[in-house]
C-alpha cells in the first residue's frame, strides 16, 4: 500500500521571503568569440562594431564591458549587417533575404539592443525582373544612401529597389530595372546576355545621389538617382566580385573571379569606357582564386593601402585563407587558420577630411578577429580585450577560482604581458572603443581556468562582462613529440613567394592527444598549480617572475600494485625531456607525477599547505609528497571484471563482445524487474485508494513526494574503479578527541576511501613543514548500497560550514572552523545526497534526488549565497545540477530543497558536463564551442552589461510607433532558454507563432551591481572524462523533445493572438 505521512502545515512566508532574497536565477552574459559568425559591420562614428552570426544572433561590441545581444525570431544566417551611422540603429539581411531594423534604446539610464520593425520583400514577379520563378526574388546586396534614412537593394535578377529605412516600406517608381541600364550600353556589349545579379552597390562620401552599381558579368555603372540616368558606365568583361570608390570619386577598383582586380578612373570622358587604367593579377601568371573583397585608402603621405581577401594560386595555395596588405612596394599576405568572414578599416569617414589615413585592419575570421596596427611599421596585431577564441585549442577541462590575492593577480598579469610583448613604437590601443560600462569595478578578481587539448591551461579574467586573456601556460615543452621536426620540415619547403605571415592564434591540430589537460587546480595562496592530462601526467608548477633554466623532477607511482591479470592496452607514457630546460617567466615544472597504467586523470587535488597532491585514474588513485619528491600512496580500485578500463579512451580496440553482454545482462534485468512490479487488481485499487486519499487531504499540508524505485547498480559494471573526486580535510576521523589530515576518494561504483594522515608540522615560525615522511593509514571504508558513482565529498564542522581552504584560516583570510562540535561529511552520488556523522560515519541526513525527481547529478559545489536584503546575512547551500540541465539549490546540512530553475536544455549533452560553479552562487557552461554562458543563482551576485551610448537621432525620426513590445535586457543568442522578441511586421500587425516571453522577471535595480566575490577553486570540469556521458544519458535527453517543442508552438501562437487582440 503507498505510503505517506503529514510533515507540517504549509509553507513559511518568512522563508519564502528569504529564499527570494537569497535565490535568483538568471543568465546574464556569453564570454567568448560568437559561434559561426556571419557578417560584420562598425559604425565608425559610435566606434561600435557587429557581428551576426548562422543562428540568426546580432552582437554588438564597443568599450570592454560594453556589449548588445539580440536574436531574430527565425533561425535564419545574417548575410550583412549595416550600421545607420551614429544613430544607434543596425540593419540587418538575412539569408531569407528578409531585412530587420534593430536600435540601442535607453531604459532606466542603460542601454538595450531592440528589434523595432522587419521588412520580408514581397513574392511577386514585379518585384524582380527576371522571368524565372518567385524564389529568384533574392537581395543580394544593400547599401545605405542620404545618411541612412534610404536602403538600395541589389536583387539577383539585376534589379536595384529603394526602402525607406526609418518605415521599412518600399519607394514606389524608383526601382532600377537592368532594362534602363542596358539603354546606356552599346549595342555590341549587350549581344544577348543578362547582366546578372547585383554583385555591389557603392556610395560617393560626397554626394550621396551617386551610386555605383557592379553587376556579376562585369558591367559598372554609376547612377544618379537624382537625375535617374547612368552618369558614366564601365564595360568590364570579367566576372565581378567586389568594388570600392576612392574616397575622392575619381578613381574605382573592382576585384574578379580570376584572381585580379582593375583600376578605373572616373575622370575620362563621357564616353563607356572599355578598358581599366590598371589591372593586376597579384599571385598571377598561373590560375587564382577569386578576390572576394578589395578596399583603397588613401594617405597623406601620397602612397595608398589595398587590402585585399583571396587570389592566392589555385594550385599551390588555394587552400590557405589569406587577407593581402599592399603599401606602395610592400606586400604582405596574412594566412589564416579559418575562413575569412569579412573585414574593415578602422579610418578617418568625416566629409572634410581629404585623406582616409587608416588606423587599424579588423579581419573576421570563422573562429576569431584579429585586429592589426596598420600605423606601426610590420603591421603588429593589436591584443583583443575581449572576444579572444576560448577554443583556440578544443577545451577539455575547466575551473573556477575567486577572491585572488592582488600580488598573484599582478604576478599572472605580468608574465601574460611577458609572452606577447608589443612593439616600443605601436602606440594604438583597440580601435573599437564605443559606449561607456556602467558596472561598478569588480571589488574581487575572478580567474577562469581553461585546459586545452594541445596540453595548455588558458587564464581568462572573469571578474567582469569581458572575458580577458591574461595567461597561456603551455606544457607541451616538457615532452618530447613530433611537432619540431613538422615545423622545420615545413619551413623548409615554404618558399619566399607569396610574403606569408602567419596572423591569429587558433589552431585547432594538437601535436599529440596525450598532451590534453584533463584536470586543473590553483592555490591562489602560494601561487602553486596541478596540471593533469590524458596519458596519465600529473605536473606540480609553481609560479616564478624570471626566465629560468631546471630540470624538472620525475616520478613514477604504479597503481595496479602488480596486480595480476590486468594488461593496459591503450596508449603509451609521454616521453619527458631530461637535462635542464629553458622556462619562461610565469608558471614553471617542479616536478612530474607520471601514473602507470597511462590512462587519463580523472581527478585531482592540492594542499599547498602540506605540500601533498592526489590523482586518481580509472586504476585507482595515489598520493604524493611533491616537497620531498616521493610517493605516499598508491591504491588500486580495479574490480576483477574491469578489463574496459585497461584499453584507454584512446584506444581503437573495444571489447564488443563484454559490450554485448552488459547489453543483454541489462536487459534481462529489467525484464525480471519488470514482472516483479506487474500491476496487479489489488494494487490498483491501492493506487485509486491512495488517489483518493490525496484528494481529501488539505491543500496546505506538505506530504513526502513518491519515491521512484532505483535498481541497484551491478558490482561488475565495466569502469566501476574509476575515481571521481578526491578531498584534503582536517577532521575527525579516528576518534572524536583528536583531529587531523585527512584524505577521501570516491570511485565510480560507490565507493568511499578515507585515510589518515600523519603530517610533519611546520617549525616554528616557518609555514615549511619538516622533512619528515608523510604516513597515510587507511581509516574508513564506505560502500553506498544502489553502488551510484560519487560526484563530491566535503567535509562540514560544527556550525554546518565547509572548512576553509588551505592557508586561509592559518592567515586569517577566514572564519576559523569549528573543531568543538561534532563534524560531517557531505557524500553526494548521482543518485542521492547523504550527510554522515564523523568520527561514527553514521547516517545522519539525506536526499534521494534520482527517486524523488527522477533525474541523476552530474556537477555539485558548495556555494555561499548573499542577501540581496541585509549584507550580514548569508547562507552555505549545496548547487547541483542534473541530467535534465536543471539546477537545484538544498540547505547545508539539512539538505533541504530550496529552489530549482531550468538552466540548460536537456539535449545539450556538452553543455551540462561543462558546467562549473563558483563559490558564490555564479556558473558557467558552454553554448558552442568557443562561448561560455554565465549564469547566476544568486540575487545579489550578478555579473552582466550595463552600459550607454551616445546616440544622436535626426529630428524627423519616429521609432517608438513602430516598435510593438520592448524586448528584455538579454536575449539568448545561441538557442539556450530565454526571449526572443516580436518585431511588428511591415504592415502593423505582429507575426504570429514567433512570441516568448522570459520565464523570470528583471530584477530590480538594486541588484544590478556585478558583484563576484567568489572564493577558492571550483570543482573543475572534464568534457571527455570517462563516465561524464553515458547511453543512458542520452536515451533521457532524446526522451520528450517533440513533446516540448509541441507546447513551446502552443504558448507562443497563444501570445500572438493575445497581442493580435490588444492591438485591434
Amino acid at each position: 500500500m503507498m505510503k505517506f505521512r503529514f510533515r507540517r502545515q504549509g509553507a513559511d512566508p518568512q522563508r519564502e521571503k528569504l529564499k527570494q532574497e537569497l535565490f535568483a536565477f538568471n543568465k546574464t552574459v556569453e564570454h567568448g568569440f560568437p559561434n559561426q559568425p556571419s557578417a560584420l559591420a562598425f559604425d565608425s562614428e559610435l566606434r561600435i562594431m557587429a557581428i551576426g552570426t548562422r543562428s540568426g544572433a546580432v552582437k554588438i561590441y564597443g568599450a570592454p564591458g560594453v556589449e548588445f545581444t539580440g536574436l531574430h525570431r527565425d533561425t535564419a544566417t545574417v548575410t550583412q549587417m549595416h550600421f545607420l551611422p551614429g544613430q544607434g540603429r543596425l540593419l540587418t539581411l538575412l539569408d531569407d533575404s528578409s531585412l530587420h531594423l534593430w536600435e540601442i534604446v535607453h531604459h532606466h539610464g542603460c542601454a538595450h539592443l531592440e528589434e523595432a520593425l522587419s521588412f520580408q520583400p514581397p513574392s511577386r514577379p514585379g518585384f524582380d525582373s527576371a522571368s524565372g520563378p518567385l524564389s529568384l526574388a533574392r537581395v543580394t546586396v544593400v547599401l545605405l544612401v542620404a545618411a541612412g534614412d534610404m536602403a538600395a537593394l541589389g536583387t539577383e535578377g539585376g534589379s536595384v529597389f529603394f526602402l525607406d529605412v526609418p518605415t521599412l516600406t518600399l519607394l514606389e517608381g524608383q526601382t532600377l530595372a537592368p532594362d534602363e541600364v542596358l539603354r546606356s550600353v552599346p549595342d555590341d556589349y549587350r549581344c544577348g546576355k543578362a547582366l546578372g545579379p547585383v554583385e555591389s552597390l557603392q556610395g560617393h562620401l560626397q554626394d550621396p545621389t551617386r551610386i555605383l552599381i557592379g553587376y556579376s558579368r562585369g558591367l559598372l555603372v554609376i547612377w544618379n538617382q537624382a537625375a535617374q540616368c547612368a552618369d558614366r558606365v564601365f564595360l568590364g568583361n570579367q566576372q565581378l566580385e567586389s568594388l570600392c570608390w576612392e574616397r575622392s570619386g575619381r578613381t574605382l577598383v573592382s576585384s574578379h573571379s580570376d584572381g585580379s582586380y582593375a583600376v578605373w578612373s572616373v575622370d575620362a570622358g563621357d564616353s563607356p569606357m572599355t578598358q581599366p587604367t590598371v589591372t593586376t593579377t597579384p599571385y598571377g601568371p598561373f590560375p587564382c582564386k577569386a578576390i572576394n573583397k578589395i578596399l583603397w585608402r588613401n594617405c597623406e603621405s601620397g602612397d595608398h593601402f589595398i587590402i585585399f581577401s583571396g587570389g592566392m594560386p589555385r594550385a599551390s595555395y588555394g587552400d590557405r585563407h589569406c587577407v593581402s596588405v599592399l603599401r606602395a612596394e610592400t606586400l604582405v599576405t596574412l594566412d589564416f587558420t579559418s575562413c575569412i568572414i569579412d573585414f574593415f578599416t578602422v579610418h578617418s569617414t568625416r566629409p572634410e577630411d581629404e585623406f582616409d589615413e587608416p588606423q587599424a585592419l579588423a579581419v573576421l575570421l570563422e573562429e576569431e578577429l584579429v585586429v592589426l596596427d596598420l600605423q606601426t611599421p610590420g603591421w603588429p596585431a593589436v591584443p583583443a580585450p575581449y572576444l579572444a577564441p576560448l577554443h583556440s585549442s578544443a577545451i577539455t577541462c575547466s575551473a573556477h577560482v575567486a577572491n585572488v590575492p592582488a600580488k598573484l593577480w599582478a604576478r599572472i598579469v605580468s608574465a601574460g604581458e611577458q609572452q606577447s610583448p608589443q612593439p616600443a613604437s605601436s602606440t594604438l590601443s583597440w580601435p573599437i572603443t564605443g559606449g561607456r560600462n556602467l558596472a561598478q569595478e569588480p571589488s574581487q578578481r575572478g580567474l577562469l581556468l581553461t585546459g586545452h587539448e594541445d596540453g595548455t591551461v588558458r587564464f581568462w579574467d572573469a571578474s567582469g562582462v569581458a572575458l580577458r586573456p591574461l595567461y597561456k601556460l603551455s606544457t607541451a615543452g616538457l615532452f618530447q613529440t613530433d611537432c619540431e621536426h613538422a615545423d622545420s620540415l615545413a619551413q623548409a619547403t615554404e618558399d619566399d613567394w607569396p610574403p606569408f605571415r602567419k596572423v591569429g592564434c587558433f589552431d585547432p591540430y594538437s601535436d599529440d592527444p596525450r598532451l590534453g589537460v584533463q584536470k586543473v587546480a590553483l592555490c591562489k595562496y602560494t601561487a602553486q598549480m596541478v596540471v593533469a592530462g590524458t596519458a596519465g601526467q600529473v605536473l606540480v608548477l609553481e609560479l616564478s617572475d624570471v626566465p629560468s633554466e631546471q630540470a624538472v623532477s620525475v616520478a613514477s607511482v604504479d597503481l595496479l600494485q602488480d596486480r595480476e591479470g590486468f594488461t593496459w592496452k591503450g596508449h603509451e607514457r609521454l616521453s619527458p625531456r631530461t637535462g635542464p630546460l629553458p622556462w619562461p617567466a610565469g608558471f614553471q615544472p617542479r616536478v612530474l607525477v607520471q601514473c602507470l597504467p597511462p590512462a587519463a586523470v580523472t581527478a585531482v587535488t592540492l594542499h599547498a599547505e602540506w605540500s601533498l597532491v592526489a590523482f586518481g585514474t580509472s586504476h585507482g588513485f595515489g598520493l604524493f609528497d611533491y616537497q620531498r619528491r616521493s610517493p605516499v600512496l598508491a591504491r588500486c580500485t580495479l574490480h576483477p571484471n574491469d578489463s574496459l578500463a585497461m584499453e584507454g579512451p584512446l584506444s581503437r580496440v573495444k571489447s564488443l563482445k563484454k559490450s554485448l553482454r552488459q547489453s543483454f545482462r541489462r536487459i534481462r534485468k529489467s525484464r525480471v524487474s519488470g514482472k516483479k512490479r506487474a500491476t496487479s487488481a489489488t494494487s490498483k485499487l491501492q493506487e485509486a485508494n491512495a488517489q483518493l486519499a490525496e484528494q481529501a487531504c488539505p491543500h496546505d499540508v506538505e506530504m513526502t513526494p513518491v519515491q521512484r524505485r532505483i535498481e541497484p547498480r551491478s558490482a561488475d559494471d565495466s569502469l566501476s574503479g574509476v575515481v571521481r573526486c578526491l578531498y584534503f580535510a582536517d577532521t575527525f576521523l579516528r576518534d572524536a578527541a583528536h583531529h587531523g589530515p585527512t584524505m577521501w576518494a570516491g570511485t565510480n561504483s560507490g565507493s568511499v576511501f578515507a585515510y589518515a594522515l600523519e603530517v610533519p608540522a611546520a617549525a616554528a615560525g616557518s609555514e615549511k613543514r619538516a622533512e619528515r615522511a608523510v604516513e597515510a593509514v587507511l581509516g574508513k571504508e564506505v560502500q553506498l548500497m544502489h553502488r551510484a558513482p560519487v560526484v563530491a565529498i566535503a567535509v562540514l564542522d560544527g556550525r554546518g560550514r565547509p572548512l576553509p581552504e588551505p592557508y586561509e584560516a592559518s592567515r586569517d583570510l577566514a572564519q576559523a572552523p569549528d573543531m568543538q562540535g561534532g563534524h560531517a561529511v557531505l557524500i553526494a552520488s548521482e543518485e542521492q545526497f547523504k550527510v554522515f556523522t564523523l568520527p561514527k560515519v553514521s547516517a545522519k541526513t539525506k536526499f534521494k534526488l534520482t527517486a524523488h525527481e527522477g533525474c541523476r547529478v552530474r556537477k555539485v559545489a558548495l556555494a555561499t549565497f548573499a542577501s540581496v536584503a541585509c549584507e550580514d546575512y548569508a547562507e552555505t547551500c549545496l548547487a547541483c545540477l542534473t541530467n535534465l540541465g536543471d539546477v537545484h539549490v538544498f540547505s547545508v546540512p539539512g539538505l533541504r530543497p530550496q529552489v530549482h530553475y531550468a538552466c540548460i536544455r536537456k539535449e545539450d549533452i556538452s553543455g551540462i558536463a561543462s558546467c562549473v560553479f563558483t563559490r558564490h552562487g555564479q556558473g558557467f557552461y558552454l553554448i558552442s564551442p568557443s562561448e561560455f554562458e554565465r549564469f547566476s543563482l544568486s540575487a545579489r551576485n550578478i555579473t552582466e552589461p550595463l552600459c550607454s551610448l551616445d546616440i544622436s537621432w535626426p529630428q524627423d525620426t519616429t521609432r517608438a510607433s513602430y516598435r510593438l513590445r520592448e524586448s528584455p535586457k538579454l536575449s539568448q543568442a545561441n538557442g539556450t532558454p530565454g526571449i526572443v522578441l516580436a518585431p511588428q511586421s511591415r504592415n502593423g500587425s505582429p507575426d504570429p507563432g514567433h512570441s516568448r516571453r522570459a520565464d523570470t522577471p528583471e530584477p530590480p535595480e538594486a541588484m544590478l551591481s556585478p558583484m563576484s566575490v567568489d572564493s577558492a577553486t571550483s570543482a573543475d570540469t572534464t568534457l571527455d572524462t570517462t563516465g561524464d556521458v553515458t547511453v543512458e544519458d542520452v536515451k533521457d535527453f532524446l526522451g520528450s523533445s517533440e513533446e516540448s517543442e509541441k507546447n513551446l508552438r502552443n504558448l507562443a501562437e497563444d501570445e500572438a493572438r493575445a497581442c493580435s487582440i490588444l492591438i485591434k
